[in-house]
């Protein structure tokens, strides 16, 4: 993958982390992670997403995200099956010596991904989407049964996977349909029950303060919940609420439960429930709001009072 690495150099520059779109490199915002900032270097005519993430301290830090995040995506391309964008990533140390890090991948057209898919196809056209993202699932956690020593975990939200060759002027899905899972990045693999990323460092975004009660209290529960199939398929259904398509959950938990008794029949899951898909939804809705208020707080202390550099990209308001 050809990453313009001085270009990059140049942004970090002039990016301002308050208001990114605004510099003398113009940028267009395609999304937030929770740690990370997703853009398009405007008139950079490579069709490329860069994924900023802002957390590495020391070069041993990088080096090992990128031999887990190299793993990951070999795991999951190679071994499981699952396709992915032609992806790769690019640091170095700014103008004062700080690490920048990118996440790169090929820029796909956004009416392709998931939760832009489900507002423009029929309501049986969606289950048949989710069927199919349920058949990914199946083939991670197989994999993982055959492999004691190796687990891999998913972020399976719709707005990780894209549809191959989607076309917005006649939307159409069907069980032929082909996905990319998206979210390669975040290399959620244990190799003997170790994590290959050093998962304490995306608590970084959190105020210095909090960050050892959420690595008490949270860390290891929010971490744990990407490589268990059943959260996996609760956070994907939740999600509609968060996609303005609630109307949909009671039809796809009740997909979801036929999918496990029947292709997931060998995991002996117990079925899911409408009230467990609202407690979820509503308690991690909850939490996010709670933590980017946080953030927000702490973004005005640094900058306005401390007159210190915020690294994170926050938006403005995200509907949960």
């Amino acid at each position: 993958m050809n990453i313009n690495l001085d270009l990059l150099k140049k942004l970090e520059k002039v990016i301002d982390p308050a208001n990114p779109e605004k510099g003398l490199i113009p940028i267009k915002i395609l999304g937030y992670g929770e740690i990370s900032l997703v853009f398009e270097i405007i008139g950079a005519n490579d069709n490329l997403a860069y994924k900023k993430i802002p957390i590495f301290d020391t070069e041993k830090q990088v080096r090992r995200h990128i031999w887990a995040y190299k793993a990951y995506n070999s795991i999951l391309l190679k071994r499981i099956g699952l396709l992915i964008p032609e992806s790769g990533s690019a640091w170095f140390k700014d103008h004062k010596g700080k690490i920048q890090f990118y996440c790169v991948q090929e820029k796909l057209d956004i009416n392709s991904v998931g939760n832009k898919v489900i507002h423009q196809i029929s309501d049986h056209e969606v289950e048949v989407l989710i069927k199919l993202v349920l058949n990914e699932f199946k083939k991670v956690w197989s994999f993982n049964k055959r492999n004691p020593i190796i687990d891999v975990g998913l972020d399976g939200q719709i707005s990780n996977f894209a549809v191959i060759n989607f076309n917005p002027s006649n939307p159409h899905i069907d069980e032929n349909t082909k996905l990319l899972y998206l979210d390669t990045s975040t290399p959620m693999i244990r190799i003997n029950g170790k994590e290959a990323m050093e998962a304490v460092l995306f608590l970084k975004s959190a105020p210095a303060f909090l960050r050892g009660i959420l690595k008490a209290a949270f860390l290891k529960d929010t971490v744990e919940r990407y490589y268990d199939l059943r959260r996996v398929i609760i956070d994907l259904i939740a999600n509609f609420y968060k996609e303005e398509r609630a109307e949909l959950i009671p039809k796809l938990i009740r997909l979801a439960n036929s999918f496990l008794k029947g292709e997931l029949d060998e995991f002996q899951l117990a079925p899911l429930t409408n009230s467990e898909i609202q407690k979820y939804y509503k308690s991690d809705a909850q939490m996010w709001r709670v933590f980017q208020a946080v953030r927000k707080l702490d973004r005005f202390f640094q900058v306005k009072l401390f007159r210190k550099h915020y690294d994170f990209y926050l938006p403005e308001k995200i509907s949960r």
